[in-house]
């Protein structure tokens, strides 16, 4: 990935303060078109800056402009990634955040490093939920790869990072094989992907919430999903929960400190994870490295950044001071 392969950057959708560019993937393996990803930056940050790259998770983009701000505050030049068919990438014809493999995700993770790290001395990525299985997958690789490049990560912020199926441990150790045939066989056919509507409906301030963000790229009750992306979301935390992913670099994981799972929206959701079981982060996200902090926060969501006033706070507190610290 070169320069020529990038777009300049231009106004982005947040308004004045924050520029985008589109990284141009060319043909996309899956066969839905050319695939691009979207660069976003807060300001013009000065090249002294360390920096950070927020990379969001399934149904969901970067709109979090509060946490750009503090980031900024703070010292820190702020780049968020939209990923290929997600938010500002998707292209007329292709499935909405569609993958039958993460690996086709570190094209556009290493050119985003590349145009960082060539203004700044280097970055730690922030990653949410289904980002949280991606990005780690990522520094693995660099780390066996590209020693060169993995020396420009400063560490690993996780924001709820999804690292295993929220059902009994028997039905999913039963399950993955199963999935694992049928997903090769018809990964285009759609499965249930859980309601995330309590959670949407917890965080959108046109319901209970109050953030803004577009439905289109965001919606409330989450996009569609295949069984070839389910197939490779178990085969990702199956490698994950092996012990076989080393980032290689220190993590930070930030959660909430309790789950509510399958249940309608109430006010409870608004202090609680309705998307992940915490306690399966907390379990397996110290087998990502040798030095793995776990912060569960009282009260927060399922994006801890999108909490409440006092523990989104919190994970904005912690984050900068584990980033102090590096």
């Amino acid at each position: 990935m070169t320069v020529a392969d990038i777009s300049g950057w231009h106004e982005d959708v947040l308004g004045p303060d924050f520029q985008a560019c589109d990284i141009n993937l060319g043909p996309d393996p899956e066969g839905e078109g050319d695939v691009v990803a979207t660069l976003v930056r807060f300001g013009d940050p000065a090249a002294s800056k360390r920096a950070v790259l927020w990379v969001h998770g399934m149904t969901d983009y970067f709109f979090h402009e509060h946490v750009a701000r503090a980031m900024d505050e703070a010292g820190y030049a702020f780049y968020a990634l939209d990923l290929r068919k997600c938010g500002r990438s998707c292209r007329e014809g292709q499935r909405w955040h569609y993958s039958g493999d993460f690996r086709h995700y570190f094209p556009e993770l290493t050119a985003a490093l590349d145009i960082i790290t060539a203004e700044h001395p280097d970055v730690t990525p922030i990653a949410h939920s289904t980002a949280g299985m991606i990005v780690p997958l990522w520094a693995a690789h660099l780390a066996r790869n590209d020693s060169a490049r993995h020396a420009k990560l400063g560490g690993i912020i996780l924001n709820s990072p999804w690292l295993d199926m929220m059902y009994p441990r028997a039905a999913v150790v039963l399950g993955r094989p199963v999935v694992g045939v049928l997903g090769r066989l018809m990964p285009g056919m759609e499965v249930p992907g859980g309601n995330l509507g309590s959670y949407g409906m917890s965080i959108h301030r046109a319901h209970h919430g109050e953030w803004d963000f577009d439905m289109n790229f965001k919606p409330v009750r989450g996009h569609r999903k295949y069984l070839g992306w389910l197939r490779e979301v178990l085969r990702a935390q199956a490698r994950i929960q092996r012990g076989k992913v080393d980032v290689g670099v220190p993590v930070l994981t930030l959660c909430s400190a309790e789950s509510r799972l399958g249940k309608p929206y109430s006010a409870e959701s608004a202090g609680v994870d309705t998307v992940l079981d915490v306690a399966q982060i907390q379990r397996w996200a110290p087998l990502l490295g040798g030095d793995v902090t776990v912060h569960p926060v009282e009260g927060a969501m399922h994006d801890v950044f999108l909490s409440q006033t006092g523990p989104r706070e919190e994970a904005l507190t912690t984050a900068l001071r584990w980033l102090g610290r590096r």
